[in-house]
């Protein structure tokens, strides 16, 4: 048989959650040893259960998702989710600004392909959630990171923002909250990455999934609502609020001037049209989800599910001795920092493949975000609060006396 060669574009490619770590715990359950995966957001699979509300919607509706919808989505789900944009504040969009997706994964390289040519940049956080990057790779584009500072709780360098634009740069990514660092931005940070992006004309793509997963009284900030002059594409869904990621329940809203955005937006329909239509099925829940504040905030709050899982983690991270983390704000992931230095680390992906070996728990190394220095991880805090503890706890354990060389 002839070799059959995989295409240049898919080399930088990579989905580390999934990645060979994931293949190496899945051999060892398959042999028989139990491990705890805190590699993927999935509240389903940790005994989070579907809002009667969206059952409720689906049961009673489910004739109506039997033939093809129109290709934005169901009217009922758009007019529910330009409701919903439109009290966070969104002006300059209407009902066909708004198009329904198989999640924000279909969205992304929906929006991308028809704007992108071969070299063209786009700015994006590092640490990053991974779909962006391989998205913009394999529209033939240009990945370029902003670091986004540790030591300033995970806020994005404004300068480096500047100073890495360029004639190629034609968009500005900003997910908030931010995957994997949970930190939430705050107005003023907001205010001035849309002041960066007027000033130098850049499309804003904003990556909003957790916006309703937010702790401690905070607020989230939407940059289209700041900026009713700026071209804004916002990106929502329900996968992770309302515990329904197989669902794949996402939307993307278009919002300010569109006049000298019309080839782009045909090619926006053209990506649409191609697939037909989202799932209907899923689109009868997005009404009663959006309706149903109540069962996402009771998460949030003390005493509620994700808050005290936040709580557990955190109190166990400050134990260890080479090991601190900065308090996410929202969602449900953290972003510990190891010591490199005390504990020898050269290779982060070695330290994770240990780790899954000697405590049979699965983390993801900060290299599936795109943080370049062995130093961090990603836990994903799903788990009841006390299988937390105990994992935390075993991983200080494991780092009492680990070295890599």
């Amino acid at each position: 048989m002839k070799k059959i060669d995989i295409a240049d574009r898919m080399k930088l490619v990579h989905s580390d959650i999934r990645g060979p770590l994931f293949v190496e715990a899945n051999r060892m359950i398959a042999e028989g040893t139990p491990v705890l995966k805190l590699n993927t957001g999935n509240p389903g699979t940790f005994g989070f259960g579907l809002p009667d509300s969206l059952k409720s919607a689906i049961l009673n509706d489910i004739d109506k998702a039997t033939p093809y919808c129109d290709v934005r989505g169901m009217v009922p789900a758009r007019e529910a989710i330009y409701e919903y944009h439109k009290a966070k504040g969104l002006t300059a969009f209407t009902m066909d600004d708004i198009y329904i997706g198989n999640g924000v994964s279909e969205l992304v390289p929906m929006v991308l392909t028809p704007l992108l040519n071969d070299g063209d940049e786009v700015l994006l956080p590092t640490p990053d959630y991974s779909l962006w990057t391989n998205s913009i790779l394999l529209s033939d584009g240009v990945p370029v990171y902003y670091t986004c500072v540790e030591d300033n709780h995970w806020l994005p360098d404004l300068d480096e923002i500047r100073a890495k634009i360029t004639p190629k740069t034609k968009a500005m990514v900003i997910i908030n909250p931010n995957n994997p660092t949970g930190v939430l931005y705050p107005e003023e940070t907001i205010k001035a990455m849309v002041e960066i992006a007027r000033e130098h004309n850049l499309i804003i793509f904003s990556d909003e999934i957790y916006d309703r997963l937010v702790m401690d009284g905070k607020k989230h900030v939407s940059p289209a609502a700041i900026a009713p002059d700026l071209f804004v594409v916002t990106f929502n869904g329900l996968s992770k609020s309302h515990i329904v990621c197989g669902f794949r329940a996402a939307w993307m809203v278009f919002s300010g001037p569109k006049e000298g955005a019309a080839p782009y937006l045909a090619g926006i329909m053209q990506m649409a049209a191609m697939r037909l239509c989202a799932n209907a099925i899923m689109q009868l829940a997005i009404p009663a989800a959006l309706k149903d504040k109540a069962f996402t905030e009771s998460m949030m709050v003390p005493g509620g599910r994700l808050y005290e899982q936040r709580e557990a983690v955190m109190s166990e991270i400050e134990k260890i001795d080479g090991l601190t983390c900065e308090r996410n704000d929202a969602n449900f992931y953290c972003f510990p920092h190891l010591d490199a230095e005390k504990f020898h680390i050269k290779d982060i992906d070695k330290f994770a493949l240990d780790y899954l070996h000697a405590k049979h728990v699965l983390v993801i190394p900060g290299k599936g975000f795109n943080w370049d220095k062995p130093d961090h991880f990603r836990i994903v805090m799903l788990p009841e609060a006390d299988i937390l503890r105990k994992a935390v706890a075993d991983l200080g354990d494991f780092l009492a006396d680990y070295k890599q060389y």
